[in-house]
């Protein structure tokens, strides 16, 4: 089945959506039984999208889950209330004191902070990898070592990991270690994890998969051998997220190939647009062969979207607020994924990383291109980037 047709059709099951084309919003804490029977046999059954508990989740989050399962391919889908509590859930679901955690060096910057703080408190160690370590990971797998993390491409720099390397070594190490894959950016079209045997694709729903900039949410789908790992261990931390949240998230569901497609045709024609600016080093789109693991992009990936980062020549702090200050339609936030457009910049990339260098000595900036006119979007970028060029 085409991909778009599983969008439309995912979680589309007459005991969820009771024949209406949209899932109804199910509201519940408590569910009641009429009699100690009723109530065991829904006790024993809670892991089979039984009603159970609210917290277990309702016909509105089974559908979506049954959607996510569909699209990616998994055996399972854990639902958080944010991205990073569906990074931070995975991880503790198999993490225990005295294990050994191998995290790219370009994960996000939460990711870091969880490593960093608190799993070292729980006796937890990290070691961080070179994104373009490839099978040479194998040199940094320790006896202990339960967990590899891939965030691909990374974070700001954008690096393409590759990822069948990393899995093929992982395996030959040791079967047991989970391979886990922070896949947002190229959401379950563009990236199939499970194809490339990793074992827990994990999504902030709260950028495309939800798509307007209105709701939090994370997703952690696994495979057959880790599903019930994880399903368990996120319940005992007390994972649940909103019905009203999960029916925008699979609204989202059902437009995501277009939106995504739409991204991807503004953010490369703006991409290319900075490749010929005079004052821009270089631009970091995995589409593109100036981006670092692109060949891995070329091979692996079936798209792009709308986020991607380039590097000025030179920069300043002054130099940069006086890009940001003025722009239109470009906006800073901490988020993507929605349909606008957003701007951010870093001075001192190498300070956010500690297994790799950083050779650029500009100013990087990332972009999300959203929906808007492109002509109007570049527009914004060359009246600023004339801006950051005469503060320097």
């Amino acid at each position: 089945m085409k991909k778009q047709t599983t969008l439309i059709s995912a979680g589309r099951d007459k005991k969820w959506t009771q024949g209406l084309v949209n899932p109804p919003v199910s509201r519940a804490s408590t569910v009641v039984f009429n009699s100690v029977k009723e109530m065991k046999l829904a006790t024993a059954n809670r892991h089979d999208k039984t009603l159970f508990y609210g917290r277990r989740g309702t016909q509105t989050h089974f559908a979506f889950q049954e959607a996510m399962n569909q699209i990616e391919g998994g055996e399972g889908c854990a639902l958080y209330p944010c991205g990073t509590a569906a990074i931070s859930g995975a991880l503790l679901s198999f993490l225990q004191q005295g294990d050994h955690l191998l995290m790219v060096d370009t994960a996000y910057e939460p990711t870091r902070n969880l490593c960093d703080m608190l799993l070292k408190r729980y006796g937890i160690s990290t070691t961080y990898y070179d994104p373009l370590i490839g099978a040479g990971i194998c040199d940094l797998i320790q006896a202990n070592t339960k967990v590899i993390f891939l965030e691909s491409p990374g974070s700001l720099t954008m690096e393409v990991q590759d990822a069948p390397a990393i899995v093929a070594a992982a395996r030959q190490a040791n079967h047991d270690i989970v391979v886990m894959l922070d896949n947002t950016w190229a959401s379950p079209l563009n990236f199939s994890p499970f194809e490339f045997d990793i074992d827990i694709s994990i999504q902030a729903a709260t950028k495309y998969i939800v798509g307007h900039s209105d709701v939090m949410l994370g997703t952690a789908t696994a495979n057959k051998r880790c599903w019930d790992q994880l399903r368990e261990n996120s319940y005992l931390l007390g994972q649940c997220t909103s019905p009203d949240d999960i029916y925008l998230a699979m609204r989202g569901i059902r437009t995501l190939g277009v939106r995504l497609a739409q991204h991807q045709k503004n953010a490369l024609e703006v991409a290319h647009w900075l490749m010929q600016h005079d004052d821009v080093d270089h631009v970091r789109h995995p589409a593109l062969a100036s981006c670092p693991g692109h060949e891995f992009f070329k091979r692996d990936f079936q798209g792009s979207c709308g986020l991607f980062s380039f590097v000025m020549k030179g920069g300043n702090s002054q130099a940069l607020t006086a890009l940001l200050d003025g722009m239109q339609h470009f906006k800073m936030g901490y988020s993507w994924g929605g349909y606008e457009s957003l701007i951010m910049g870093v001075n001192g990339v190498d300070k956010l990383r500690t297994a790799t260098q950083w050779q650029a000595t500009g100013t990087l900036i990332r972009v999300h291109i959203g929906l808007e006119d492109t002509a109007d979007l570049l527009a914004d970028l060359a009246a600023g980037l004339a801006r950051f060029k005469a503060e320097l």
